[in-house]
Parts: structure tokens; C-alpha cells; sequence
């Protein structure tokens, strides 16, 4: 008994298949609000949907696929960067062991989209590998995609079951 539905987070409307927005759903069992918190609740529903923080598309047959949370969404010049889009094409670049994308602040832009990365070993972390997996990008990704900063790590920061703290390296950039 749960309904499921995509949502423009800009125009707060239902879009089609195919679309990327906001997983939002209904149902008899989904939550009422939170418990003395009416500015959080008003926050978190629209028109009777709750909002998830998962930004999603629905195909044709009525699947989901989770795309990012719209928390580490990056707003680049007025571009949505999904982070775990350029993870996957960092993960495919040989030397690449981990990574984790995040948004920068940027006084241009808003944001910019920022890499950190865990090489394999063998590889080193210099200024010629820096320059390859930046130009692998480039022929992978959209400009605005692109990471403006990298930066090697030796490990990065994890929950305990595993997450990376993607806060914890915003906490590491120069405000």
C-alpha cells in the first residue's frame, strides 16, 4: 500500500519516467511527521508525500534506481553534479583504488566539484598522475563534471560499516 513517485525538486511537480528528481512516498506506514517538530515535518512532506533525500529515476515498468542523495548533490554554475557519477568513471581509471566526490565551495560557481582519491599500489601520487586521471575525465564527463580539485589520500574516512564521511572531507578544505 505505498506509492512511490519522482519529483522535481525545483518546481515541486511529478515528472514523468525517465526524469531525475526526488523519491517521495505515501502509504499507511509511512510516518506522520517528527515527534514536537513542525517546521522539520512541513520541511520533509509535499502534498501528502514524504520526502526521501534520494534522488531517483522510475523507468517505463515502474523501477526505481537510486541515483545520489540529494544532500551531496553539487550545484555547479546552475548544473546538478551527481557525485557518484564521477566516482564510477574515477573507479574505472586503472590507478584508482577508492574515491569520493564532493562540493567545493567556489566563489564562481557555488560549487565545484572536488575528488579525493585512494590510489592502487605501485601507483604514485604526483602531479603526472594527477594530470591523467583529470584528462581521463575530460573524455569521460561533461565539463562541468569535471573535478576542478584532486587530491591524494592515503586512506578515507569511514563510518563504521563502511560509508565514507563525506563530511568529514569538507571539514578538510580551506573555507
Amino acid at each position: 500500500n505505498v506509492e512511490a513517485a519522482i519529483l522535481d525538486q525545483n518546481t515541486r511537480e511529478m515528472l514523468p519516467a525517465g526524469e531525475i528528481g526526488e523519491l517521495v512516498v505515501r502509504g499507511p506506514n509511512i510516518m506522520q511527521g517528527y515527534w514536537q517538530r513542525e517546521q522539520e515535518t512541513a520541511d520533509i512532506f509535499v502534498n501528502g508525500w514524504m520526502r526521501t533525500g534520494d534522488i531517483a529515476r522510475m523507468d517505463e515498468k515502474g523501477y526505481f534506481y537510486i541515483v545520489d542523495r540529494s544532500k551531496d548533490m553539487i550545484n555547479a554554475s546552475g548544473f546538478n553534479v551527481y557525485p557518484r557519477e564521477v566516482e564510477e568513471v574515477l573507479f574505472q581509471y586503472p590507478a584508482v583504488e577508492e574515491a569520493a566526490v564532493i562540493g567545493a565551495p567556489d566563489p564562481y560557481r557555488g560549487e565545484t566539484v572536488a575528488a579525493f582519491v585512494v590510489l592502487k599500489p605501485g601507483f604514485k601520487a604526483n602531479e603526472q598522475t594527477k594530470t591523467e586521471i583529470i584528462e581521463y575525465c575530460k573524455r569521460q564527463l561533461t565539463s562541468y563534471k569535471v573535478p576542478k580539485k584532486l587530491e591524494f589520500r592515503e586512506h578515507l574516512p569511514k563510518s563504521l560499516i563502511g560509508k565514507v564521511l563525506r563530511r568529514e572531507l569538507r571539514d578538510t578544505l580551506p573555507s
